[in-house]
């Protein structure tokens, strides 16, 4: 299922916000909220859905977007993005404290926005607050809105098409094929076109039913319709399998 992600904007300069807003909106992110201080904040985040936090680390109000930064932290699990004017060691080293998810320093161009969110989303790791927390990364509190069910990409992965980035479910994905530089990520009714090496994405892809079939593919085994000695077939595509991707279908099937 292909969803806008949800992003909320906590920035006390409404110029630089609202051009944020726009370069935003103009790729396809939904914008939830574009707030100033921190109580406005964590009210945006009690009562919305919220995939991903963009914070200016000086607000106006007593507590920073460090304080939010530690909030997001503690009460929900989705990524944030610092995006701030101050690049020295002293403000780094107290941002590193709240572990955020990029650090942006302005002033920046739009694809500089548009990649710090992009791998924030792809590289958010779930497990370090079900392990932190000792709940699940889903589990949901509709009484003080913490550990909220922001799931970005527990079970798909962001891929972008015409300057929009799409969630896509794991279970969606047919097949990856290498195509120079590019990917061309394979669903039931789609593709889209990544630039990665073939081996880096593999490491993105659940491990118990991708696998690299081929030097130039990776492929869902889920899909999978036929087999013969030198190819497999999913939605009706031959894709050329190796030696060694042959012999571990056949003791799966034989297992």
């Amino acid at each position: 299922m292909e969803q806008a992600i949800k992003i909320l904007i906590v920035e006390d300069n409404v110029i630089i916000a609202d051009d944020m807003q726009s370069m935003l909106e103009e790729i396809g992110y939904e914008i939830v909220d574009n707030v100033i201080v921190y109580e406005q904040a964590e009210k945006v985040l009690k009562n919305n859905h919220v995939d991903l936090v963009l914070i200016d680390i000086i607000l106006a109000s007593d507590k920073t977007g460090i304080d939010l930064g530690k909030h997001i932290r503690e009460n929900y699990n989705i990524p944030f993005i610092f995006v701030t004017s101050n690049s020295d060691r002293a403000t780094v080293e107290n941002a590193k404290t709240v572990k955020p998810n990029g650090y942006l320093v302005k002033p920046f161009e739009q694809q500089d926005l548009y990649t710090s969110i992009e791998i924030a989303l792809s590289s958010f790791n779930y497990a370090e607050k079900e392990k932190a927390g000792g709940k699940e990364a889903a589990a949901s509190n509709d009484d003080d809105g913490k550990l909220m069910s922001n799931s970005v990409l527990k079970d798909s992965i962001f891929v972008k098409k015409q300057h929009l980035y799409y969630r896509i479910q794991f279970e969606d994905i047919q097949f990856i094929k290498a195509d120079n530089v590019y990917l061309e990520v394979n669903t039931v009714d789609k593709k889209f076109l990544v630039r990665s090496p073939l081996k880096d994405y593999l490491e993105k892809l659940p491990q118990k039913k991708f696998y690299r079939a081929h030097k130039s593919y990776i492929v869902n085994v889920d899909h999978i319709d036929a087999i013969n000695s030198k190819d497999i077939m999913i939605n009706n595509k031959l894709i050329p399998i190796s030696k060694e991707f042959k012999e571990f279908i056949i003791s799966a099937m034989n297992s």
